[in-house]
């Protein structure tokens, strides 16, 4: 992503400029060149970017000269041909320039596409343009992380405060340590003492502590207090190239704003046709949900020796009905992958047996480390510290967590540093305790809730990355599918700045973990590990609840911050069998179209050891 949300080297000298050796002439056009010119005028900039800085002064005239006076701004620093790779393809890649601005005693970081590039590039204008980062400012950054491969270029991810990271910033003509280098002059930038490569800004905190701090999810750039302050962004297309080249920034004009919005309305879009479809067909479609599945029908599934004998059925019926929780620990067990469908009663033993023994193995990695030695082992105590933190803040209501001194809140923190120590690479982050909570409750046994949760991160992994990569492919991929299945919906998210999705991140990074209460979140999560439909269909758990709620959305002229503050507050209001059938309708009447809608590698990936537990596609979910 662009910034989507929770965040997107060689020789030659880089244009650096300072404020002592900026000359009048460039400080005039300094923030009038074409590629700021282009933020201004194409709405689909707003796109999964942050909301503007409150800092950043609007001007109210057609021409503004930005000079280094405390109401101006400069640049302190400009590289030209610092890339983004959306994906692996190299055609895809998108060029253009990074900037550090000073403004009074403010440092913002600017990158900007560059325009027409080459025709042979795969990515169209408007979803290259969804990658521009808006002048963002250093008091909302976290920390920049540096890359060095020992082949290829350089790189860096810079973090914000909230958790959330743009994508890799790739510089091509060299160029980081300059950059490291000015910021340094203006705010305060110290190295971890963790890892060399990252470095913090503004901040001594435990820089493990890279998620959200609070998954309630604060907006990932406050705004300041009066509407009128932050960069003159319009809607409107420029005339020509001329136009660009002068670099005219025009103001926002809420006639402006809704003249263009008449206009994009009157041209003809595919998309809206689909959208107008999705409304009258999800009125009929989408089956009714079944009751769970039973010991009586489960046992009818097995053959003598324990294997299951139609994997596909037995999906197909978790997805329209759940299961008995007393059947919960056994079907769980082989929806998770931890069981293979085609394992008998016997190996199934045998497994258990033989897991337990390498989970008590990498458990006394840690349980061994003396005090001493903890001492001397900085992301160990901190880790630990983590953890202790948030077991005891998880799910208190709940009996089998309730009470002073619970045994069951012991377990919680136990698997959780094991499994800081099995995936050291990755380690703990907020909101993993969410996810093994219920697989705990659920299963009950230490070894075999550590399994299943190890199965369940293999897919989820990603969205606790450093670079949050995993979260950015998937709300991009909401962004896509809205704007195919809900084209009004699309519109009023784009007009209103809104097409970042961060209001979704709480959603996908947990799994709807909080929107629900308990026993509902667990049939949730049983249909969505089926992989009946799609792999994603969580991603359309989000548009179902985005189109249920739309009339009220757009009806209340709901900003973005407005829009938050609803969807944290929809906790627990939210029914789940109707957002089931609906997501089950938009997921076939999207059929490729959608699938085209969610890049290649979203997670949560498919297990793809042998292709066995989760085939692709079913045949006859039509």
């Amino acid at each position: 992503l662009c910034l989507f949300f929770i965040s997107a080297a060689s020789q030659t000298g880089p244009a650096f400029v300072t404020k002592k050796n900026l000359p009048l002439s460039h400080k005039s056009l300094a923030m009038q060149e074409t590629e700021l010119q282009d933020l201004s005028d194409d709405a689909d900039y707003a796109a999964s970017q942050l909301q503007g800085s409150a800092s950043m002064v609007r001007s109210n005239s057609r021409k503004q000269s930005w000079s280094s006076e405390p109401d101006g701004a400069e640049i302190v620093y400009l590289k030209d041909n610092v890339t983004i790779h959306p994906t692996q393809f190299a055609s895809e890649r998108i060029s253009g320039r990074l900037k550090l601005i000073k403004q009074g005693s403010s440092l913002f970081m600017t990158w900007i596409p560059y325009n027409g590039q080459s025709s042979n590039a795969k990515l169209s204008e408007k979803d290259r343009n969804l990658y521009t980062i808006r002048p963002v400012p250093f008091t909302e950054v976290r920390s920049i992380r540096r890359h060095t491969p020992a082949l290829g270029w350089q790189y860096i991810i810079v973090v914000l405060s909230s958790g959330l990271a743009f994508p890799p910033l790739y510089f091509y003509n060299g160029g980081v340590k300059e950059f490291l280098g000015t910021i340094k002059q203006h705010v305060f930038l110290v190295r971890s003492a963790e890892d060399s490569n990252v470095f913090l800004v503004n901040d001594f905190q435990n820089p493990l502590q890279r998620t959200l701090s609070s998954l309630e999810l604060p907006r990932a750039v406050s705004l300041a207090s009066e509407p009128s302050m932050s960069i003159s962004v319009g809607e409107s297309p420029l005339k020509d190239d001329q136009e660009r080249a002068d670099g005219e920034v025009r103001n926002e004009s809420s006639n402006i704003s809704q003249n263009n919005v008449m206009q994009r309305q009157k041209v003809h879009d595919p998309a809206r046709d689909l959208s107008i479809q999705v409304d009258k067909l999800t009125l009929v479609w989408g089956k009714p949900r079944l009751p769970p599945l039973g010991p009586d029908e489960w046992s009818m599934l097995l053959d003598s020796e324990g294997r299951i004998m139609d994997s596909k059925a037995l999906r197909k019926r978790i997805f329209y009905g759940g299961v008995e929780h007393g059947l919960r620990k056994e079907v769980w067990a082989f929806l998770l992958g931890y069981h293979r469908y085609d394992s008998t009663y016997a190996e199934r033993e045998y497994l258990r047996s033989l897991k337990k023994t390498q989970y008590e193995t990498i458990k006394i990695q840690w349980q061994s480390i003396s005090p001493e030695q903890a001492k001397r082992f900085t992301k160990f105590r901190e880790r630990k510290g983590l953890i202790e933190k948030d077991v005891i803040r998880t799910d208190r209501s709940l009996f089998f967590y309730d009470g002073d001194d619970n045994a069951n809140v012991n377990l919680l923190r136990d698997i959780l540093l094991t499994y800081s120590f099995y995936n050291f690479d990755l380690g703990y982050c907020q909101g993993m305790s969410d996810l093994l909570s219920p697989i705990l409750f659920v299963m009950d046994d230490e070894s075999e809730a550590f399994w299943c949760f190890v199965a369940l991160m293999d897919r989820l992994g990603p969205n606790f990355n450093r670079d949050q990569n995993g979260m950015h492919s998937q709300l991009f991929a909401v962004f896509k599918l809205v704007e195919l299945l809900d084209s009004p919906l699309h519109n009023y998210f784009k007009q209103n700045d809104c097409l970042n999705y961060f209001f979704c991140f709480r959603w996908v990074l947990i799994q709807f973990k909080r929107e629900f209460e308990y026993e509902k979140t667990m049939l949730l999560w049983e249909v969505l590990w089926t992989h009946y439909l799609s792999e994603h269909l969580h991603l359309y758990v989000c548009v179902a609840i985005l189109k249920r709620y739309r009339s009220k959305i757009m009806g209340e002229q709901m900003d973005f911050d407005t829009l938050l503050k609803f969807i944290n507050e929809l906790s627990g209001h939210i029914d789940l069998d109707s957002i089931l059938r609906d997501a089950e309708a938009l997921c076939i009447c999207a059929g490729e179209n959608g699938a085209a809608s969610i890049p290649p590698g979203t997670p949560p990936s498919l297990p793809v050891d042998d292709g066995f537990l989760y085939p692709q596609q079913d045949d006859d979910v039509l």
